[in-house]
């Protein structure tokens, strides 16, 4: 059984997540700005919907936020496919977690999602992202130099993959 699970964020885990975030926010700098505060909470969950799912991962044993993750910009069509963003809390940092969440993201986004491909941008100094990218499956796909702005400053990104032909149990499309 897995330890944790995911669901949709609500109006009802802002205070938890924000202090995950808030907690986690040294750990996460210069990879990933999540929100820090209600406002910019919920404005991410404006930004959910047909094109971007949201998950948040917290623990089964005691209900504690150990991560969430989204997946965005979905496209439709003969491309079937959509970006992964994802980022856990520091204080279950290295204890298999993410591990589990991406898993179960992944499976849903091959199974009730139905896309073929999902990619993620990793900043190349991000070897924890890496890492477990790379433990879920991921295979490198090549480098974009000043992919994406984070912090306010365009930098680059390696680019992960994943397809749906390539993990076990998961439906052929």
């Amino acid at each position: 059984m897995a330890r944790v699970i995911i669901r949709a964020p609500t109006l009802d885990d802002e205070e938890d997540f924000l202090a995950a975030m808030r907690a986690s926010r040294e750990a996460h700098r210069p990879w990933l700005y999540p929100p820090q505060d209600a406002a910019a909470y919920r404005d991410y969950l404006a930004t959910l919907g047909e094109r971007k799912h949201g998950f948040l991962a917290r623990r089964r044993e005691d209900g504690a936020v150990v991560g969430w993750a989204n997946v965005s910009e979905i496209v439709r069509g003969s491309l079937q496919s959509a970006f992964l963003g994802y980022g856990g809390v520091a204080a279950y940092a290295g204890q298999g977690y993410m591990t589990e969440v991406l898993g179960l993201v992944v499976r849903h986004a091959f199974g009730a999602l139905r896309l073929h491909r999902l990619e993620a941008n990793i900043q190349p100094g991000n070897v924890a992202s890496i890492a477990l990218a790379r433990r879920c499956g991921f295979e490198k796909e090549g480098f974009s130099p000043r992919y994406l702005k984070v912090g306010g400053r365009w930098r680059d990104h390696e680019r992960w993959a994943i397809r749906a032909d390539s993990v076990r149990g998961a439906p052929r499309r």
